[in-house]
C-alpha cells in the first residue's frame, strides 16, 4: 500500500487504492446501521431520561433545541431525524440519570479521583450541586450560590486583574459569552481565550490575513451548485456525520471530491444514510472520495504547490485555465508566487509530500476542468507550526480561479465545538483589535483595556511560571486538553483562584488552587426558566449562519444556575456597580442581552431577537463572500512558501511525527466508550499506531510494548510510556496516538507561529523499546 508503483495510468490505480488489509479497519459504510449500534451502545450505558428520544427529535430544528457537539450548519428544511451518531451521543450524556451529588465528593478524595480515567470521572453522572474544594479534608463540600459568587468575588478582586484568565469552551451560547466577555473586560483584562485557542485559531489568523475573514466564505447552497470538493485533513465521519448528508447530496449530482489525508477515514471512503430506507437494506452505498492521497503529516504545503505548479504549467501550454480577470482586479502577490513555484522541483514537491507527480497532476488536471470548486479543512492544517502556510497554499489554489467569492465555490473551515465560531464573533477574545472596544465605552461608560490578552499556549506558560494566579474556567476541560498537561498539572495547585462551571466532572476539577469552586450549570437541552419564563439562546455555526435554540428537559437538580446567571452571579460579586450594566434585568430576560448584542455589532444581528428562529438560522454576512478585502493591501493576498512543509521540526534519523487523534467514541475530552469504531479499533486507548513496513524497519511487534519520546529539543523531557504497538495503514516516517493520552508529547512553546495553535498534528517523536511500561 505504501510503495506504490508509477506504472500505469495513475487514475486506474486510485481505484484499488484501500485500507490495507493487513491492519485494523472498518470495513463496513460510514453511518448505516453501526452508526444506530453506536447510539445504542451510550443509550444503554447512560439510561437517560425517558424524554431523551423526544429531545432528540426536536435537535436542530428550527424551535428546538441546537446541539452541543459540532458546529455543522443546520438545514432550513430539516430531515426526520437532523442529529448524527456523535451528536445523539452528546445529548444522551448530558441527558444521564447519573448524578454526582455531594455525597459522592464525601466518599471519595480529590487526590483519588486523579487516578480515574477521563471516561469514569464523567460517568459519575450530572453534577448536581454547588461545592468548594476543601484542604483540610482534600474534598469538595456542599456550599450555596450566595457563598460561592462572595467568595469568588473577594478573589478576583484581590488579584491583578491582568494575571487572571477568563476561559470559554465551544458549547457556551451568544449570549453567555457577550456577558462573559463584557465582565472580562469590566474588570480590566482581555484574557479570553476559548478552545479556538486550540484548534481554529489558525483559521482566525491565517485566513484573516490572506482573505480578510477570519472564517469561512461558503454558506450551505454552496454546496448545491460546486463541481469539485478538496478535502484537507477533517475527519467527518467521526467530528461532523451530518455533514455527509450534503456530500452525499454532492456526489449525487456529479461532484467531485478529493481527500487528502494521512489516515484513511472511513466518513471520506463511503457512507450509507441511516435516513435511507434503501440504503440501510439493500441499496448501493455511496462512495465519497473519487481520489484519496495519504499525504505525509506537513505534507499539505507540497501537495497543494505540486498542484499549483501543474495547474501554471496547464497555463503556459494553452492558456485560458487561470482567472485572469479575477487574480488582476481582486489579488496581490501572484507573480511571486509562480517565480518561488518554478524554483521548486517535483523532486522535493514529491520528498515532502510524500505523493507522486502523477498523482497531483491528475487533481490539477481536474482542478482546471472544473468551474467552482470549494476547499474544505480541519485540524489536520491548523494545527502545525506552520499552519496559516497551509491555509495560505490553499486559499493559493482556489484564488487561482476566482473560486472566493461567488456560488459554488469557496473556502470552508470546518469548527468543531458547536459555537466556538460565535463567541469569538462576540467578544471572546484575546485580541482587542478584533473588538469594537469604542462601541463597549460608548454603551457602558467605561474604559475598556487595551492591552493585548493572553492566548490559550500562554495561559499555560503563566500558570507554570506563576504570572497566572487566578482562572475561571466556562465550560471544557482545560488542563486536560492543553499540551504538556503533564507537565502543568502540578502548577494548577499554585494558583490563589481556581474557578471551574461545568454539567460533569472531569480531570481540570482535580488539580484545585488556594481557594476553588466548582459550580454546576443547566445543559443546551434542559429547561431554563428565568423571571420572564423560559429562555432561548443562540449559537453561530461553522458557515457563520445564527442559530435559536430552546430546552425542553427538566434539570437534571433544581440547583443548577445557567451559565448566563452564574456569569452575572460573578459579575455582580466582582465588579463595581454600573447602571449601565443591567446584570439582574439580563439573567431575566435574554432577549434584552440579544438587543445589546445588536447595539454592539449591529452589522451582524440587526432584528437579532425577530430572527432568532428563521428556518436554516439567518446569515450574519461575511465581506470576502462579497469580495471585500479587509486585508493590508485591501486585495486578496497569494502567500509565496518560503518551506514546503507544515512541520516545525522534520524527523530525522530514527525520529518519526506524531499525529494526534480523536477516536469515533469521543468529542474532544469527553470519552463515551472505547471504541473507535470507524477505524476497526476497540479496547484501551494506550495504542500506538504504526504502519507494517515502519515497524518492521524497526524491529518492533504487534502488541509490544514502547515508550514514545518528545524529540524537541528545548531541555525539558517528556515521554509517554506502555503504548501498544498497533499496525495500521499511515505514511511512512509517521506514528499516531489518542488525543489527549499523548498531549504529555506536545511542548507548550511548540504551536503555529503565528496563531499559537498547538501543533498537535506534527511533533517529532523517538519510540523506545526499553523501560516501556508492561
Amino acid at each position: 500500500m505504501n510503495d506504490r508503483e508509477d506504472s500505469g495510468d495513475p487514475r486506474n490505480r486510485y481505484e484499488e487504492l484501500r485500507q490495507n488489509p493487513d491492519t485494523p479497519y472498518y470495513d463496513q459504510a460510514t453511518g448505516g446501521w453501526g452508526s444506530l449500534r453506536g447510539i445504542a451502545s451510550v443509550l444503554a450505558d447512560q439510561k437517560p431520561s425517558a424524554g431523551a428520544m423526544r429531545t432528540l427529535m426536536r435537535q436542530n430544528k428550527p424551535g428546538g433545541h441546537m446541539c452541543t457537539s459540532c458546529a455543522w450548519t443546520k438545514p432550513a428544511e430539516p430531515h426526520l431525524f437532523e442529529f448524527c451518531e456523535n451528536g445523539a451521543k452528546a445529548t444522551i450524556w448530558d441527558l444521564t440519570l447519573g448524578r454526582c451529588t455531594p455525597d459522592f465528593f464525601a466518599e471519595h478524595t480529590v487526590a483519588e479521583l486523579r487516578g480515574w480515567s477521563d471516561h469514569d470521572l464523567e460517568e459519575t453522572g450530572r453534577l448536581t450541586h454547588p461545592m468548594r474544594y476543601d484542604h483540610a479534608s482534600d474534598r469538595y463540600v456542599e456550599t450555596t450560590w450566595d457563598e460561592a459568587f462572595e467568595g469568588i468575588g473577594a478573589g478576583l478582586k484581590a488579584l491583578d486583574p491582568k494575571g487572571t484568565v477568563f476561559y470559554m469552551s465551544g458549547k457556551g451560547s451568544l449570549e453567555t459569552a457577550y456577558l462573559y466577555a463584557l465582565f472580562g473586560r469590566l474588570y480590566g483584562h482581555n484574557n479570553l481565550p476559548d478552545s479556538s485557542n486550540m484548534c481554529h485559531e489558525t483559521t482566525s489568523v491565517g485566513l484573516k490575513k490572506v482573505t480578510g475573514s477570519p472564517v469561512g466564505t461558503c454558506i450551505l447552497s454552496d454546496f448545491d451548485h460546486c463541481d469539485l470538493i478538496l478535502f484537507f485533513g477533517q475527519n467527518t465521519g467521526s467530528n461532523s456525520p451530518r455533514f455527509l448528508h450534503t456530500l452525499q447530496e454532492c456526489k449525487e449530482r456529479g461532484c467531485k471530491i478529493i481527500t487528502f489525508n494521512p489516515i484513511r477515514e472511513r466518513g471520506l471512503v463511503e457512507f450509507a444514510n441511516p435516513q435511507s430506507p434503501v440504503q440501510m437494506t439493500t441499496g448501493p452505498t455511496t462512495t465519497i472520495s473519487d481520489l484519496y492521497l495519504q499525504v505525509r503529516p506537513g505534507g499539505d504545503v507540497a501537495a497543494i504547490a505540486g498542484v499549483i505548479k501543474r495547474v501554471l504549467e496547464l497555463e503556459a501550454m494553452q492558456g485560458g485555465v487561470l482567472d485572469r480577470a479575477f487574480i488582476d482586479e481582486n489579488t496581490k502577490g501572484f507573480d511571486e508566487l509562480a517565480t518561488r513555484l518554478g524554483e521548486v522541483s517535483w523532486e522535493e514537491i514529491e520528498r515532502e509530500s510524500g505523493l507522486r507527480r502523477a498523482e497531483l497532476e491528475v487533481v490539477a488536471d481536474l482542478y482546471a476542468r472544473s468551474e467552482k470548486v470549494i476547499g474544505i479543512y480541519g485540524m489536520g492544517l491548523t494545527q502545525h507550526v506552520h499552519g496559516w502556510l497551509n491555509i495560505g497554499m490553499l486559499v493559493n489554489l482556489l484564488l487561482l480561479r476566482g473560486n472566493i467569492g461567488r456560488e459554488g465555490a469557496g473556502i470552508s473551515p470546518v469548527r468543531g465545538h458547536s459555537n466556538v465560531q460565535g463567541q469569538r464573533t462576540v467578544g471572546i477574545s484575546e485580541k482587542p483589535e478584533l473588538v469594537p472596544l469604542d462601541k463597549l465605552k460608548d454603551l457602558y461608560g467605561f474604559e475598556p483595556p487595551r492591552e493585548t490578552g493572553r492566548t490559550t499556549v500562554e495561559v499555560a506558560e503563566g500558570v507554570l511560571d506563576g504570572s497566572v494566579k487566578g482562572f475561571v474556567s466556562l465550560g471544557g476541560n482545560f488542563a486536560r486538553a492543553i499540551p504538556d498537561n503533564r507537565r502543568i498539572e502540578a502548577a494548577w495547585q499554585r494558583l490563589e483562584l481556581n474557578v471551574q462551571i461545568a454539567t460533569k466532572l472531569n480531570r481540570s476539577h482535580l488539580f484545585p488552587g488556594k481557594a476553588s469552586w466548582l459550580l454546576p450549570c443547566l445543559v443546551r437541552a434542559e429547561e431554563d426558566l428565568q423571571a420572564t419564563g423560559p429562555q432561548a439562546v443562540s449559537m453561530e455555526d461553522s458557515l457563520s449562519m445564527i442559530h435559536g435554540s430552546l430546552g425542553k428537559r427538566k434539570p437534571a437538580s433544581p440547583h443548577l444556575r445557567s451559565e448566563v446567571a452564574i456569569v452575572a452571579g460573578i459579575a455582580k460579586a466582582t465588579v463595581p456597580p454600573n447602571p449601565k450594566v443591567r446584570w439582574d434585568d439580563w439573567v431575566g430576560d435574554y432577549g434584552l442581552i440579544r438587543d445589546a448584542i445588536e447595539a454592539t455589532y449591529p452589522d451582524k444581528f440587526s432584528d437579532f431577537n425577530r430572527r432568532l428562529f428563521t428556518p436554516g438560522g439567518f446569515y450574519k454576512g461575511n465581506a470576502a463572500r462579497d469580495r471585500t478585502w479587509k486585508t493590508e493591501s485591501g486585495k486578496a493576498e497569494f502567500t509565496a512558501p518560503k518551506v514546503l512543509s507544515s512541520l516545525g521540526q522534520a524527523p530525522e534519523g530514527e525520529e518519526l511525527t506524531l499525529v494526534t487523534l480523536r477516536s469515533n467514541d469521543q468529542f474532544n475530552t469527553t470519552i463515551y466508550g472505547f471504541r473507535d469504531r470507524l477505524r476497526g479499533l476497540d479496547g484501551p486507548r494506550d495504542v500506538l499506531l504504526v504502519n507494517p513496513e515502519e515497524m518492521a524497519r524497526r524491529g518492533l511487534s504487534e502488541g509490544q510494548r514502547v515508550t514514545v519520546e518528545c524529540a524537541v529539543a528545548d531541555g525539558t523531557e517528556r515521554k509517554v510510556a506502555g503504548l501498544k504497538v498497533v499496525p495500521y495503514d499511515l505514511p511512512d516516517a509517521c506514528v499516531a496516538a489518542y488525543y489527549p493520552e499523548a498531549n504529555p508529547l506536545i511542548p507548550v512553546g511548540y504551536h503555529d507561529e503565528l496563531s499559537k495553535t498547538p501543533a498537535y498534528k506534527g511533533v517529532p517523536v523517538r519510540i523506545r523499546t526499553d523501560g516501556a511500561t508492561p
